[in-house]
């Protein structure tokens, strides 16, 4: 960082005060507003952090092989495997009774984005292991349960090759299988294919709609196709080439029952979809900040839309605690919908009252930590720091006060004075050296973990530097 001698010493003072200091993001009125930007003149200008050394390949591949990778990568081979073993006739099992293979599999990736599911896994870790369990372990719970979508895709790519693996023996006897059977498994293949692709990450994050439409429509469409290939094929009988509908031999099948659990982990959630009272603040033409009514547990999402089927975004959940009066989102203009809250704010908006738990969920674990997030991403970050008094927050934005108003400046200054640094890079003349103010705070705080919340090329500096620094971290997702 270069500056001359005399903010080097004020900045070095300032640091030193951590954890102690707070920013004068704290007024809720006109009036303060101006006092805290007139006390903000008065702090030193600093400028732009000296880049980075260059980060080693070995301590990027390590980030970039997560668990997520890990999960996958051994779902998939292990799947091969057997792929292998059953193709080459080792292992007779699987030819004869593919549809558990790739219902199976189909079923376990459904179960692994089931919000029903998550929160129980959720519940237990955080029930049973925290503070006490080493910190190994415990870093390890969390990095499962975040990482959980690579069993998800790992089970769903096996089942799609599970599925071609079924109609290729089918198509080798054609003979003694139905046109119908035949024609069912290349149309069910297919649906699978454009789901599979429809889940890139680079779709799901650049084309989010598009995603949207293709993966869950074509899904649900996915089950409906499972459903239709399942009792064609099981009341098929090959001997006679004959059609056998005999309920009691159908439901006497395993696969019959992996479509029944499908099924429930796709309905269950939609069955809770309600439309709801919620309240708009635009404290600028960058964010709209919504308030629902009930308060919520830390570190979970709400998935919202205007309408009851399509489009939902999700945003995390900012509360008190379970018995407060409301909850809020944050809502950053990024795209058609965000925009819209702002252009036309909704009285009245559908969401799912099951929430889905994210990787904050899991700082009840840590004896002390440290939420670090940028911009809109305090959305997902402050409701742990509300809750619990041994997390300390580092937001880092611009113009803070002004772009996301007085409720969630109110938050803020109400329940973390002593356990926050607020960095406003407008009116300190830049972004901190982000690595060593991770640094001052976890070593002045004494946290176990930083989580970190913040756009992609923040979140790969802040992971880097942590997996540098030894610090253990977790940071924000685009591969799931």
């Amino acid at each position: 960082m270069t500056s001359t001698a005399s903010t080097k010493d004020a900045v070095h003072k300032e640091l030193e005060r951590l954890p102690s200091d707070t920013s004068t993001l704290q007024a809720r009125s006109p009036d303060s507003v101006s006092k805290s930007k007139a006390a903000e003149t008065s702090k030193p200008v600093l400028s732009k952090p000296s880049p980075r050394p260059k980060v080693s390949k070995w301590l990027k591949f390590q980030l970039w092989f997560n668990t997520y990778r890990k999960f996958y990568t051994f779902t998939v081979i292990l799947n091969v495997i057997g792929l292998i073993l059953a193709a080459t006739g080792v292992w007779q099992y699987p030819r004869h009774y593919t549809s558990a293979f790739i219902l199976g599999n189909l079923q376990t990736a459904l179960l692994m984005r089931n919000e029903l599911f998550g929160r129980f896994l959720y519940l237990f870790g955080n029930t049973l292991f925290a503070k006490w369990t080493p910190l190994s372990f415990r870093l390890a719970c969390t990095s499962i349960l975040q990482h959980l979508g690579g069993i998800h895709s790992g089970c769903a790519t096996s089942g799609f090759m599970w599925l071609i693996f079924r109609v290729v023996i089918n198509f080798m006897n054609h003979k003694n299988t139905h046109d119908a059977v035949l024609a069912m498994g290349v149309v069910t293949n297919l649906a699978i294919a454009v789901s599979i692709l429809s889940a890139f990450p680079w779709v799901r994050n650049t084309h989010h709609n598009v995603f949207e439409r293709h993966h869950r429509f074509i899904g649900w469409f996915l089950v409906e196709l499972a459903w239709v290939f399942i009792v064609l094929g099981d009341t098929y009988d090959l001997d006679t080439h004959t059609w056998n509908p005999n309920g009691l031999h159908l439901v006497e099948q395993q696969d019959f029952w992996f479509a029944v659990m499908m099924t429930f982990l796709i309905l269950w959630p939609w069955l809770t979809i309600r439309s709801v009272k919620v309240d708009v603040e635009i404290p600028s033409p960058k964010v709209a900040v919504l308030r629902f009514e009930r308060g919520m547990q830390q570190g979970l999402l709400a998935r919202i839309s205007r309408s009851s089927i399509m489009e939902y975004h999700a945003f995390g959940i900012i509360s008190e605690g379970v018995d407060a009066k409301y909850h809020y989102l944050i809502c950053g203009v990024q795209g058609d919908f965000t925009k819209g809250l702002i252009q036309n704010p909704p009285t009245r908006i559908w969401t799912r009252q099951l929430k889905f738990a994210g990787v904050s969920n899991t700082s009840s674990l840590y004896k002390r930590g440290i939420r670090v997030c940028t911009g809109t991403g305090l959305g997902a970050a402050l409701s742990t720091c509300l809750q619990s008094p041994n997390w300390y927050l580092i937001w880092i934005g611009s113009d803070q006060e002004k772009t996301f108003g007085p409720t969630i400046a109110g938050l803020i200054h109400d329940n973390l004075e002593g356990r926050v640094t607020l960095w406003d890079s407008k009116q300190r003349g830049g972004r901190p050296d982000t690595m060593k103010l991770i640094k001052e705070v976890y070593t002045s705080w004494n946290a176990e973990i930083v989580f970190i919340t913040s756009n992609w090329m923040g979140n790969k500096e802040m992971m880097e530097g942590c997996k540098e620094a030894g610090i253990p971290a977790f940071g924000t997702l685009w591969d799931f």
